[in-house]
């Protein structure tokens, strides 16, 4: 079953995320918050009344395109739940969470060495694309960013 992130759900989340992730764990209070304020979709897939897996979704509109677009921007599945149809089964909620949104097009990034994942996108219809993904970490005064330059 896959369904809504709600608050109840902010502990697990926090336990996924740190598994997948890594790093620092986030406390439960800013998963609340973000679940009640964001415009980000988060969705949780149960086996056997169970959380075992999480994705999420975001859409943005831009001048530049007439199509609303979507992007999956997280997706996880413990390793026990792995081969199941998890995975498919996050990926069609948020595709249909993210057409009610009037998103035309989703992408998802993952990394090239990431067969498994790939495999399972391009199961559910995704089409790899030859595109370089660059990024740059922003530096900012005062502010709580915990990988600031010393």
């Amino acid at each position: 079953m896959v369904r809504l992130a709600t608050i109840k759900d902010a502990d697990v989340l926090s336990r996924l995320n740190y598994e997948f992730n890594g790093g620092d764990k986030r406390p439960e209070a800013e998963i609340i918050g973000s679940l009640n304020t964001g415009d980000e979709l988060v969705a949780v897939a149960e086996l056997r009344d169970e959380v075992v897996g999480f994705a999420c979704a975001q859409s943005s509109q831009s001048f530049c395109y007439a199509a609303t677009h979507g992007e999956i921007t997280e997706m996880y599945v413990q390793e026990s739940a792995r081969r199941k149809g998890v995975a498919a089964a996050l990926l069609a909620f948020l595709e249909a969470q993210l057409r009610l949104r009037g998103v035309g097009t989703v992408k998802i990034l993952t990394g090239r060495t990431n067969h498994p994942a790939i495999a399972t996108y391009t199961r559910c219809g995704y089409v790899e694309h030859d595109e370089a993904v660059l990024e740059k970490r922003l530096y900012y005064e005062g502010g709580t960013n915990k990988h600031e330059r010393t």
